[in-house]
């Protein structure tokens, strides 16, 4: 995994996720390259735990967001933390902006919400799955459990040719995690 140099941030923020009684479960692979998805995403807390375990552990992701949350002050932490912004209502390229990006760099983890939003979904959006398989690299979903108050890491997952099929199998593995208002089905 991409890692960043430890410093007295990591140290605090280790502090207060364990303060507040929050884990992570799982191990994340030895890997330099690869999109990572979160889910489910169904409340502003997720961004706020998640940025806050990434700190913790050290973990150099990028993650891409609503352009809509980098402005301001806001915006400028969430650069710093990896943030990329995404204009949601038009595609402009973003598929293939990030699968190059991903087939250039060296090392790098991109994180989505496959959800797109935090409201619930019928559907998730395919994004994340183009990319990954543009840039011939696996999917690592990772989730959210309220109710244990954990952050967990499942095992990587290889795109097909069948994107339904895929999609159908991600979301089976989500099924059982709850997020802070609702799961993923």
């Amino acid at each position: 995994m991409p890692q960043l140099r430890s410093h007295v941030g990591r140290r605090l923020a280790r502090w207060f996720v364990t303060r507040c009684g929050w884990k992570l479960r799982g191990d994340f692979p030895d890997v330099a390259r690869l999109v990572l998805i979160a889910a489910p995403h169904s409340s502003w807390w997720d961004g706020f735990w998640g940025l806050l375990i990434k700190i913790a552990i050290g973990a150099d992701v990028s993650f891409m967001a609503k352009r809509e949350l980098f402005v301001g002050p806001l915006g400028w932490v969430l650069r710093k933390l990896g943030g990329i912004p995404v204009e949601r209502s038009a595609t402009h390229g973003v598929v293939e902006q990030m699968a190059e990006r991903l087939r250039v760099a060296e090392r790098l983890w991109i994180g989505v919400a496959p959800e797109g939003t935090r409201k619930p979904v019928k559907q998730w959006r395919t994004g994340f799955w183009h990319i990954a398989r543009a840039a011939d690299v696996p999917i690592l979903p990772v989730y959210f459990h309220y109710p244990e108050r954990t952050i967990g890491v499942g095992p990587l997952f290889n795109t097909s040719d069948d994107m339904r099929a895929d999609l159908a199998r991600l979301r089976d593995f989500y099924a059982p995690w709850k997020g802070r208002n609702r799961g993923t089905n």
